[in-house]
């Protein structure tokens, strides 16, 4: 199991929770650009924190990974 480490308290996600976050964090992405774009973002840094989100997403994803793949060895 990946932690994903909030600021109120650590939850524990599995992989299926952690890269339904991902999808939803890049439609986020998407919708942010394309109304920073058209001049209705009224926040630009929410790209920046969405980036960021998704790196943090990514990284836990890949540390899940590599877990299972040295239990299995």
């Amino acid at each position: 199991m990946a932690k994903k480490i909030t600021k109120k308290a650590a939850e524990v996600k599995t992989i299926d929770q952690l890269k339904t976050d991902l999808v939803a964090k890049r439609n986020d992405l998407i919708v942010s650009k394309r109304g920073h774009k058209l001049g209705e973002l009224t926040n630009p840094c929410v790209i920046k924190v969405t980036r960021k989100e998704i790196a943090r997403l990514h990284t836990a994803i890949r540390a899940d990974e590599i877990a299972k793949q040295k239990e299995s060895k």
